[in-house]
């Protein structure tokens, strides 16, 4: 009876298999020859090197910096205008066809992965900036623009645009992943920041989230569409212009690095430093494992002990009292070894081990691929968590280096793992689901800064709870009917 019964639920499964890869066949088939009878439209908008089927640019378009596998899409666009992107985006529409937006590829968490194929919408040819207003503060840009290239655009004008998540990535796609960084604690998120997008929807139809033109420092004004895009990683409609926030540069900047004995003197320090008002413009966590590994890699000779990297923004004279104040607070907690550093040469040698985490992460164990996890946490749980994290690493044979935006309670654990060892990966897999619901525990989030893509679909619905998702849903199904923009991410798909 057992082995009757066995051998039905064997032929019950490999018939379920059969049917399942014959209806994958036939909808490949299908649509297949529906981009056969699209490209010609495609190339008539963007011309003919706007239109590429190679493989290697279809992989290129497949995947971001994470360790999600590569889903190429069936076709890669590159646009040149919001007009191109609206037409463009018609004729998906209009065939059904999925469309990832793609900036510069440096997300973390799978967010430009074609995993139903269709049509990648790459933005990098859209790279203007197209309106400075210095009295005013502000500046509007395409999606081709980089952080960098702005900065750079802005080099004479005394301004700057301070959000830094590391990787110059597209500000149009900082935007969609609601990025931020090492400045937030100062200047805030892409959240804060952004005053206005121009989006495409998914019937091709043109929004600006804040009124055509509109540029005001604040509003009231009904609802709050702009932030609905900012985070939507995608899913909602493209980003082809967005409005920013500039600050004027800084008279003066001083930057210094700070031993603890423990991850909780470091931790307490950053509190009592934002309690005392001072406003500090960066302050970074490094723990003893990320130290070391950047000693080895920067040939640098910093105390291999939790560390605080710290910078402070303002003119000369405040400067001075700001300083003054971080390292009585510092050393009241055990705070050693401080070095500091004002002109730019001494401050970029001085920063070195934060900006080379990434690589001497990487130098650890030759080789090997860097995967980085995120969660965010309130202040107060900090040292529980990271403690606790670092336990968790070493009791699973680990290698995590972490580093965190601590005046956020932001920190980032750099994973560093054997593509080829998948008992290594579902190591680090289950890692990541533990770190994360640890974070949920203590009333926190999953991700600070990375964003959901793929890899936090399922946590989000833990964090968010099932009431919160339906709402999520139903302005997806109201933007997106069809499930055309970048399907499969943030939201799990709907059980059939």
């Amino acid at each position: 009876m057992l082995l009757g019964l066995t051998l039905s639920r064997r032929l019950l499964s490999r018939r379920h298999c059969l049917l399942q890869c014959r209806s994958i066949k036939t909808e490949n088939t299908a649509r297949s020859a529906v981009l056969d009878s699209v490209l010609s439209a495609f190339r008539s908008i963007c011309g003919e090197d706007g239109v590429s089927l190679g493989e290697a640019v279809r992989e290129q378009h497949g995947k971001d910096e994470s360790v999600h596998r590569c889903c190429p899409p069936d076709v890669v666009l590159f646009p040149r205008c919001v007009e191109e992107v609206s037409s463009l985006a018609k004729i998906c529409s209009r065939h059904r066809l999925p469309i990832i937006p793609f900036g510069t590829g440096t997300g973390l968490e799978g967010g430009v992965s074609a995993v139903e194929g269709g049509v990648c919408f790459s933005l990098r040819n859209m790279d203007q900036v197209l309106d400075l207003h210095q009295d005013d503060f502000d500046v509007t840009v395409e999606p081709g623009v980089t952080r960098k290239a702005l900065n750079a655009y802005l080099r004479d004008t005394g301004l700057w645009f301070p959000v830094d998540p590391g990787a110059d990535a597209s500000l149009c796609g900082m935007a969609a992943t609601s990025a931020s960084g090492t400045n937030a604690v100062r200047y805030g998120t892409m959240r804060e920041n952004v005053l206005n997008l121009e989006v495409v929807l998914a019937d091709g139809s043109v929004v600006h989230t804040a009124g055509k033109g509109r540029r005001p420092r604040k509003t009231a004004a009904g609802y709050n569409l702009t932030n609905l895009f900012v985070g939507s990683e995608g899913t909602l409609g493209i980003i082809t212009k967005t409005t920013l926030r500039l600050y004027g540069i800084p008279e003066a900047t001083v930057s210094a690095v700070c031993s603890f004995p423990s991850v909780q003197a470091a931790v307490d320090s950053t509190v009592q430093i934002l309690q005392s008002g001072v406003p500090i413009a960066r302050i970074e966590f490094l723990d003893d494992v990320m130290i070391d590994a950047c000693n080895r890699f920067s040939s640098l000779s910093y105390a291999v002990t939790p560390s605080l990297f710290l910078e402070f923004h303002g003119s000369e004279g405040s400067l001075q009292e700001q300083v003054n104040t971080a390292e009585d607070i510092t050393e009241s907690n055990g705070g050693s070894g401080f070095q500091w550093a004002r002109d730019a040469e001494t401050r970029e040698r001085l920063w070195r081990a934060r900006h080379d985490a990434w690589y001497a992460s990487l130098a650890l164990r030759p080789g090997c691929k860097a995967y980085s996890t995120d969660v965010c946490v309130p202040l107060s749980r900090l040292p529980q968590i990271l403690v606790e994290t670092k336990e968790d690493l070493i009791e699973n044979r680990l290698t995590g280096p972490i580093v965190g935006h601590v005046g956020d309670g932001n920190f980032h654990c750099l994973m560093v793992v054997d593509p080829g060892d998948p008992e290594e990966l579902h190591r680090v897999n289950l890692f990541v689901e533990r770190l994360a619901r640890r974070a949920l525990a203590m009333d926190g989030t999953c991700t600070g800064e990375h964003g959901v893509g793929l890899g936090k679909r399922a946590l989000l619905c833990e964090e968010m709870g099932p009431v919160a998702v339906q709402v999520m849903q139903r302005l997806k199904d109201a933007f997106d009917p069809r499930n055309l923009m970048n399907p499969g991410k943030i939201l799990l798909p709907r059980e059939s």
